[in-house]
């Protein structure tokens, strides 16, 4: 299958754009502007661009600005989406007055997760990360049925937040917080029939769902804390395996989300990652995936959800996310051109980062002691 030369370049500079800022379409995402620049950030770190794309007054700003959503409070401490909720002119309060205005301005989960990841693409020392508060902040999150929820004690809880959590704490390598029995039964009670996970126990599976739970599950397996029941059952393994193959039968070659529906080029990574976290990668036909996501190119940069849609900072981090799991095998091309345009960086596909992220976040998130 000859494949096209992947339009790096543009993918790249479609993110620097979004960095810049979104159309007015895209108000929705003002309070979630930490995952938003995520999105961005990590596409240029698995395109191996992080220092040639931003400038170095860029490469400094944007730590200071993740590190301005750090907050604390009674619940701990993490970090938010955005300032959006706060006058610009809190941000120069004592700490006893943040702490206070932090009540209407809580940490997110999801947010959290997703600074923290940033912060290490940029190599940050955290020196500044409240350690003790980030953990205490987690176990503020989790409810009586072992879900957590974005925020302390209240906003949604499901698969997402639960993945997110385990996450943080496996970074930190601190679960002291965490029921984790608890948390992983959570997790088990939200299989479908279907054999993949819904958002919640009861819910229809999707694949953004089931990565979440595969991946959680394998975080909380290496935790030193590890309850049995962090292993699927051979049924319940079999179940979610055969779930994620037939999700790859699309015509054009990439992945759907859910029975019945077409192909979307998120799905591409979150079926896919779950897959390798499996230990069945081998099992994706990587050169159909690859000619779908080329598909999903488009004229002036950036991935779209599918052919002939607009692109998106989302829908392009994951399909570069997804190649770099499964890059195609381009040993037949001649065009040395093309070979060097798919070329990414390797990813971990429990973090969602890149390997060397990846790395730096594991080594420099928990508490060393001297």
């Amino acid at each position: 299958m000859e494949l096209p030369k992947f339009q790096r370049n543009g993918h790249s500079g479609h993110c620097i754009r979004c960095i810049t800022g979104l159309g007015p379409a895209q108000v929705d995402y003002d309070t979630s502007r930490m995952a938003v620049g995520f999105y961005c950030i990590a596409s240029l770190d698995v395109l191996g661009v992080v220092e040639q794309r931003l400038m170095e007054h860029e490469r400094e700003s944007i730590p200071q600005w993740i590190w301005r959503q750090h907050i604390r409070g009674a619940y701990g401490a993490g970090f938010r989406g955005s300032t959006s909720m706060t006058a610009e002119a809190w941000l120069n309060l004592d700490n006893a007055a943040s702490s206070r205005l932090a009540t209407y301005n809580q940490p997110d989960l999801i947010m959290t997760y997703t600074a923290l990841l940033l912060l290490s693409i940029f190599r940050d020392p955290f020196t500044h990360l409240d350690r003790s508060g980030l953990v205490k902040f987690i176990g503020s999150c989790q409810q009586a049925d072992g879900s957590f929820t974005v925020h302390p004690g209240e906003g949604d809880a499901d698969l997402r937040t639960s993945y997110c959590a385990f996450a943080i704490a496996s970074m930190l390598e601190d679960w002291s917080s965490i029921n984790l029995e608890h948390g992983v039964d959570f997790i088990l009670r939200c299989q479908s029939y279907e054999g993949g996970f819904g958002q919640a126990p009861g819910q229809e599976a999707v694949g953004g769902t089931t990565y979440c739970a595969l991946a959680a599950l394998a975080l909380a397996a290496a935790s030193p804390s590890a309850p049995p029941s962090t292993t699927l059952s051979s049924t319940a393994n079999d179940a979610v395996l055969r779930w994620l193959i037939m999700k790859q039968r699309d015509a054009a070659g990439g992945f759907c989300g859910r029975t019945e529906k077409v192909a979307d080029a998120c799905y591409s990574f979150w079926c896919g990652a779950a897959l390798a976290v499996l230990g069945h990668a081998d099992l994706v036909d990587t050169e159909r995936n690859a000619a779908f996501l080329a598909l999903c190119q488009t004229k002036y940069g950036g991935l779209a959800k599918a052919p002939d849609e607009l692109p998106d900072p989302f829908h392009t981090y994951m399909a570069l996310a997804s190649l770099s799991i499964y890059p195609p095998d381009l040993s037949a091309t001649q065009d040395d051109a093309v070979k060097a345009s798919w070329k990414l960086g390797q990813m971990d596909p429990m973090l969602n980062a890149t390997l060397e992220t990846a790395a730096w976040a594991r080594t420099h998130i928990p508490l060393r002691k001297e």
